[in-house]
């Protein structure tokens, strides 16, 4: 019997983790094309009685459903991974692989008092680790987990502690994945933007999809430095810094 509580019926859960990852990645582009290039632009797609609805807002409303999304691919990965260490260890090579082009993005220069969204991740992950590793040692299990969320906390990266503490959430609830969403949704920054998140993530099927091999799962690990590095130089080439 599946455990996984969903309001989704069987035969409509048909999207696999890949087809997932595109999701998170091009949801994710769309929100930094709207960051890097479209903020300061005043494009407008509609003239309400509210007021205009500019594209820099459905961007950035669009770009909330990614990080819900990698959070529970991110679950996912750790219960299905061959080898926990090395999936951190990549976490933590593509946040450092990751932090040059992330400030470049934000200030034109190497330096950003902000770090990527990798070493979010990699908390994330590290505080999963914990809550398993040390499941019969309670005590322990309180200690490790604050001071990975003091580590988020002076980190200052993106999505900071509400970020750790959005993936622990969804760790703990992997199998009751109506109050998943419904708390998910509650807790995370984006509202209910990144609780539409929950839609394609309520429609996985447990699959690992076409993205298999280490070429297409290291692609999309660099897909993240590599698409900021490319708006930045947009950005430089276009508007001059």
């Amino acid at each position: 019997m599946d455990t996984k509580q969903s309001i989704i019926p069987e035969q409509w859960k048909v999207l696999s983790g890949s087809t997932l990852k595109c999701i998170a990645l091009v949801t994710m582009i769309i929100d930094h094309i709207g960051v890097v290039l479209v903020k300061n632009s005043g494009i407008t797609l509609l003239q309400t009685p509210w007021g205009a609805v500019l594209l820099y807002t459905v961007m950035r409303k669009v770009g909330r459903l990614a990080f819900p999304i990698y959070c529970f691919l991110l679950v996912e990965g750790f219960l299905h991974t061959h080898d926990r260490r090395k999936y951190g260890r990549n976490l933590l090579l593509f946040a450092l692989i990751s932090e040059i082009p992330w400030n470049l993005e934000h200030t034109g220069t190497i330096h950003y008092a902000s770090q990527n969204v990798f070493f979010t991740l990699f908390l994330g992950y590290m505080g999963i680790c914990c809550l398993e590793y040390f499941r019969e040692k309670p005590m322990e299990q309180l200690i490790s987990l604050l001071f990975l969320m003091l580590i988020a906390m002076n980190l200052k990266a993106d999505y900071g502690v509400v970020g750790y503490g959005f993936i622990l959430l969804m760790y703990v609830l992997r199998e009751r994945r109506i109050l998943q969403a419904v708390l998910g949704t509650c807790f995370e920054s984006g509202g209910w933007a990144a609780g539409l998140a929950f839609i394609p993530i309520n429609l996985y099927n447990g699959k690992r999809g076409f993205i298999r091999g280490k070429l297409l799962k290291y692609a999309f690990y660099a897909a993240y430095p590599l698409h900021i590095l490319i708006l930045y130089w947009i950005r430089k080439k276009t508007i001059g810094y």
